[in-house]
């Protein structure tokens, strides 16, 4: 049996199953970023972007997200710096991914993300033909899952990274 990755957030210790989704969130403090794969196809996806509104509404939606889509694991990007050093912003990221799991009751993993925007935006501008506009919102102005031309925001391609990454670290059998 091979043994998954260490949990840092600590699950019960039994096998997940193998049917379900698995579900990755690239923590920020304006929006997250969220992305989904098949627990079988492994084929990573970004999936929306959340705005973020507070903790308790930030929570609900992202529980009815997983009730709906199936989800059995959660992962949360860490970011580290550069160095490897935790920062303020994955110390939050840990909080996050901790709440997450008190609140959803899925097992949650923390991943390394150093770069993951950086080759988000290299995957919207290489891959997928997008430019990368900077835009400021003003405030009460919402942003969309998508662009209005129907793609992705670096979030959401941000949160696919991190998926493509532990997806790639894990066995291909999760028994």
């Amino acid at each position: 049996m091979a043994k998954k990755a260490s949990n840092l957030m600590g699950t019960t210790g039994e096998s997940t199953a193998s049917t379900g989704k698995i579900l990755a969130l690239d923590y920020g403090r304006a929006r997250i970023g969220i992305a989904l794969a098949d627990r079988l196809a492994r084929i990573a996806k970004p999936f929306a972007t959340l705005d973020r509104i507070n903790r308790n509404e930030d929570m609900r939606r992202l529980r009815e997200l997983a009730r709906d889509e199936g989800v059995k694991e959660i992962v949360v990007g860490l970011p580290l710096k550069l160095d490897g050093a935790h920062g303020e912003m994955a110390e939050e990221a840990t909080r996050f991914a901790e709440r997450v799991r008190k609140q959803l009751g899925v097992p949650v993993e923390m991943v390394d993300e150093r770069l993951t925007s950086w080759e988000a935006e290299r995957i919207l501008e290489e891959e997928l033909g997008r430019r990368i506009i900077r835009e400021t919102l003003r405030p009460g102005e919402k942003r969309k899952t998508r662009e209005p031309n129907g793609k992705y925001t670096v979030d959401a391609v941000a949160a696919m990274v991190i998926l493509r990454e532990y997806l790639a670290r894990e066995p291909e059998e999760r028994e």
